[in-house]
């Protein structure tokens, strides 16, 4: 469609076969196309004319909800419930563009009020239709469960009766949306449709994918970081029955290329052991010299250096403090899996000039899209060639926002003529990943003789996002990821220095949940309560000292203070903690109170209370969820081995040496949601970041210890 009627309905010439589809142009304007011109705009809505609806969803389902909350925008304004439609997940489609993507917990904040108009737009149109079909006003008419009636006559026609007429009316660029109060769907605790499909084993993830005629590969890979295939010999994996043939094969992750073996046969069995027959030379290049214990001595020694300005406000410089007034702190945080519950797979066939995948990624775009950086630069095919079958993922968390495991399965399919089903064990997975990289921070403060706080300073050293993706790459610029946050508090500092030090890495790093947030935030609001505690002031307190003008955080921290019954003592050998944290993503505060074992010198984590700030809120269950599963990630990552090189390799493998929280270890999580109108923000980032720091916080105050490194080990603290 061109640019002139792009919000216009077009009519359908079958007429009988009339269905209309509404979605959103790609500068956010609603638009109406009909089913037979669907081919170059897959819209949001399809109406067919038995009445049938089906919502599309462009946010990959990865267990944060959007299957439900996406639909719910569109459906509560079209005045129709969940149980009335069919909801599916798109697939890549180059009409929807970069909306189909999930991460950065953008999916409603960036969604909010455009998929609200789509599905009021609809309204509108279908109510217009009736009203003119009756020769009454539109003013006359009102929409309900899929049909639009009378209100004098009760008469009533379906949504599906009302298409043909709808699809000759122009959309309207501002239609009229719902007042809150009359919300039926958003705000409310409604069921998701996807649970139901996984709970019965209906559901179909990638690494469920079948295709007739498939074959099974799996991938011997160096297993010291940054090796380089030098020779290997397949006699004795050919002789394995069932294996059909060996290929190399190569994987693009950021600015590093991976070259691997791949073992093809007819069952996945057969393909791991013939993986296993494998003699293969690798050139290390000198990368089994490199180490975790060495690589932290060389980010501490970092610190000295001054590194790159991201935020100089005021004039920390050339402030001076006394040493009596002036604290500095050391924080370390490791490098940490994304762990899954899904492992990687990927399905590729290439037929020609034509490719066909089936996967669960968080970015179809990427898969399917013409821009520089989508898959078909480096695969070798049209992007109007390629074709997606997105599933749902069993947990993404950042790292299937990579598209390297399916330039690694397209490059095996490439070389033999039938689907391939490219399977990671679990080893795999933990080892051959990219993780979130080590991050260290040193941060100082000093207080002015009046007791102000008057300097604040926060210094980041680690490797840079941008350099593990980019190459070549600025290094005389700042890597705004590996700073986030730490300039944007809320906090009124009026000398205020945040800094970041590169450090090299040859280890391919990828984003985890909330980024560099769920590092920088433990360093940071643990430094706020040293500053605390060094003014002999509450915790809480001292951070709505720093917060004199209305805010979101301020608002957030009065909620705490409340819900928590913050001023209550608490009683020998317990503590309450507290971490705020506002970032790209979103605003959530937390407490987490504790009991400490004197004897043991063990802590038992109680209860966390937790506080989001949404502005907006759909699905209030899900948010919970969310909340949830923030905070299990963000223990698990404080209490927990982290990941570590020797010998140049990650030697972690399984979740036996690399485990997540258990059931048994969560403590009570409540949650409490502020959903009071202004910035929408998102959901599924914001509860990682505070928990850290609450719970170390909490564990100072309930044992006097304090913890600058994780993760440590809580039953001896």
């Amino acid at each position: 469609m061109n640019q002139s009627n792009r919000r216009n309905f077009i009519k359908n010439a079958s007429g009988a076969s009339m269905a209309l589809w509404l979605g959103l142009s790609l500068d956010g304007k609603a638009q109406v196309v009909s089913a037979s011109q669907a081919v170059n705009f897959t819209p949001y809505i399809l109406i067919e004319p038995g009445g049938a609806i089906t919502i599309f969803n462009t946010k990959p389902e990865m267990g944060q909800g959007t299957f439900q909350s996406i639909p719910a925008l569109i459906a509560e304004e079209l005045e129709v419930s969940l149980s009335q439609i069919t909801i599916k997940n798109t697939n890549g489609e180059k009409e929807f563009g970069f909306g189909q993507a999930a991460g950065g917990s953008e999916s409603i904040r960036g969604s909010y009020n455009d998929l609200r108009k789509v599905g009021a737009a609809a309204k509108e149109m279908l109510v217009k239709a009736a009203s003119t079909r009756w020769g009454v006003a539109a003013d006359t008419c009102f929409a309900e469960n899929g049909t639009v009636i009378h209100k004098a006559t009760n008469k009533k026609f379906t949504y599906g009766e009302l298409a043909a007429e709808a699809a000759k009316l122009i959309t309207p660029k501002e239609p009229q949306l719902k007042n809150p109060k009359e919300f039926k769907i958003i705000g409310k605790n409604e069921k998701r449709p996807d649970i139901l499909l996984k709970v019965a084993g209906k559901a179909e993830f990638g690494i469920d994918a079948e295709v007739p005629g498939m074959l099974y590969a799996s991938v011997e890979r160096g297993a010291v970081v940054g090796s380089v295939l030098k020779s290997f010999d397949d006699t004795a994996t050919l002789k394995v029955p069932g294996v059909v043939k060996v290929v190399t094969t190569e994987r693009l992750m950021g600015k590093y290329r991976a070259t691997g073996i791949a073992v093809i046969a007819t069952n996945y069995w057969a393909a791991v052991q013939g993986r296993k027959a494998l003699k293969i030379i690798w050139d290390t290049k000198g990368n089994e010299k490199f180490n975790t214990a060495d690589y932290e001595k060389k980010l501490r020694l970092l610190a000295k250096e001054q590194g790159l300005i991201d935020k100089n406000i005021g004039a920390v410089d050339s402030v001076v403090t006394d040493a009596v007034n002036t604290i500095e702190a050391f924080y370390e945080t490791p490098m940490v899996a994304h762990h899954t519950m899904e492992p990687i797979s990927c399905v590729a066939q290439v037929k020609g000039d034509e490719l066909e995948i089936w996967t669960s990624t968080q970015v179809p775009i990427a898969v399917t899209g013409s821009d520089a950086d989508s898959l078909h630069k480096e695969v070798g095919f049209k992007p109007e060639n390629i074709k997606l079958h997105n599933k749902f993922i069993g947990g993404g968390f950042g790292r299937r926002l990579y598209t390297d495991y399916i330039i690694e399965a397209v490059n095996v399919a490439k070389q033999i003529d039938k689907p391939v089903k490219v399977i990671w064990t679990r080893e795999d997975t933990t080892q051959f990943s990219p993780h979130r990289p080590m991050t260290f921070s040193q941060l100082k403060g000093g207080f002015s003789s009046n007791g102000a706080l008057a300097t604040f300073q926060h210094k980041v050293i680690g490797p840079s996002y941008f350099e593990a993706m980019a190459d070549p790459y600025d290094k005389t610029k700042i890597d705004p990821i590996m700073v986030e946050g730490i300039g944007e508090q809320e906090y009124e500092i009026p000398n205020l220095k945040t800094s970041f030090v590169r450090a090299d890495y040859h280890v391919p790093i990828a984003a985890w949940r909330s980024v560099t947030s769920s590092t920088v935030a433990f360093a940071h609001e643990c430094f706020i309560d040293e500053l605390a505690h060094k003014a002999k002031k509450d915790p809480l307190d001292f951070r709505l000292s720093l917060l004199t003008k209305p805010s979101d955080t301020k608002r957030v921290l009065q909620k705490l203070k409340e819900v928590t019954a913050w001023d209550t003592p608490m009683g020998k050998n317990k503590g309450r903690g507290i971490a705020v944290w506002k970032f790209f993503a979103g605003l959530c505060g937390q407490v987490v109170e504790v009991t400490y074992n004197e004897t043991e010198k063990a802590i038992k984590i109680n209860k966390v209370i937790a506080v989001i700030d949404l502005g907006e809120v759909v699905n209030p269950d899900t948010v919970k969820a969310q909340i949830e599963g923030g905070i299990v990630m963000a223990l698990t990552a404080a209490i927990k081995p982290g990941i570590t090189l020797e010998g140049g390799m990650i030697k972690q493998k399984n979740f036996n040496d690399s485990p997540v929280a258990r059931i048994n270890e969560i403590p009570l999580i409540e949650v409490h949601i502020l959903a009071e109108g202004g910035t929408i923000k998102g959901v599924g980032e914001p509860g990682l970041p505070p928990f850290a720091p609450a719970l170390v916080n909490a564990i100072f105050a309930a044992s006097g210890k304090r913890i600058r490194k994780l993760p440590f080990d809580i039953d001896k603290i």
